[in-house]
């Protein structure tokens, strides 16, 4: 690629504006680029020196705009680090003086009266308002992830996340939120143990203690999904990803070996018994319980 060109998207965070652009080299070769993806158009009239990432994407837009553009929703979750759903489209507030309009991937929205705050250089709406208004747009399960990964980010706790549920009466979804949040725990390292553990909550299960530790006999520190210390039950939650290697089975089953010699009954839990099979799920546990409460 041309040298100038080279230092044009370099000193601008890997963007250019197609005028920018053709100050350099001619429309054919800017074809040329693009049909051998050296670049990508991310906006009428804006490119990227190769992918665009969530990044480069809204510094595109800072670029269309001519001012730094907020963002709010899962693009905001994203920013802190506590997005669970992970999806395509940024969503972005409507700069202050111009009417920015919605394109494919790019949702614009009106947030009068959010709380908004700067996270690396860019306005954004406030951690725990963002988490609560993420959260009443999802089903309970995904909300409860939600809520719990804004707690395990460590950009809010429960007192912010309980002044934007006040913030935002009367929205909809908002009285899911409220329920959900006296179950929310920073201690959930995953949507999916999120989900587990409100199917537990849902079937009257008493609460476990997420990431419980413990030394095995070896000396070695054990951390246990959740579990029940005064049973002595454990359910771990594993992943389709975490049983993708021969390596990644071996040592969960020397983990489980481990728990059982210190007298530990561990349930094992997949997404299936989450979704598909809830009831099977609460009752095999509550057997678990109710056989070491007799014992």
């Amino acid at each position: 690629m041309h040298d100038e060109l080279t230092a044009l998207f370099t000193c601008q965070g890997g963007v250019a504006t197609a005028a920018q652009i053709l100050a350099v080299i001619s429309r054919r070769r800017l074809d040329e680029l693009l049909e051998s993806a050296v670049l990508e158009r991310i906006w009428r009239g804006v490119y990227s020196n190769g992918a665009a990432d969530v990044a480069r994407r809204l510094t595109g837009l800072d670029l269309a705009c001519g001012e730094v553009v907020g963002i709010c929703l899962a693009t905001a979750a994203g920013a802190y680090g506590f997005d669970t759903q992970g999806g395509p489209d940024l969503h972005v507030l409507n700069p202050v003086g111009h009417q920015l309009r919605p394109v494919h991937g790019l949702i614009v929205h009106r947030r009068d009266g959010a709380p908004v705050v700067t996270v690396s250089g860019r306005p954004a709406t406030a951690p725990a308002w963002t988490a609560v208004e993420v959260a009443r747009c999802l089903p309970r399960p995904r909300a409860l992830a939600t809520l719990d990964a804004a707690l395990r980010s460590g950009h809010c706790g429960l007192t912010e996340l309980s002044h934007a549920v006040v913030a935002q009466a009367g929205r909809r979804g908002i009285v899911t939120v409220r329920e959900l949040l006296p179950l929310a725990d920073g201690g959930a390292e995953s949507p999916m143990e999120s989900e587990a553990r409100l199917v537990m909550s849902d079937g009257g299960l008493p609460a476990p203690i997420l990431q419980y530790q413990l030394v095995d006999a070896r000396g070695r520190l054990r951390r246990l999904d959740f579990a029940w210390p005064k049973h002595r039950v454990a359910a771990e939650y594993d992943s389709d990803q975490w049983h993708d290697s021969a390596g990644a089975l071996r040592r969960d089953r020397e983990k489980v070996a481990a728990l059982q010699d210190l007298g530990w009954m561990v349930v094992p839990i997949v997404a299936d018994d989450v979704r598909r099979r809830p009831d099977a799920l609460v009752t095999r546990i509550r057997a678990h319980l109710a056989a070491r409460e007799c014992a």
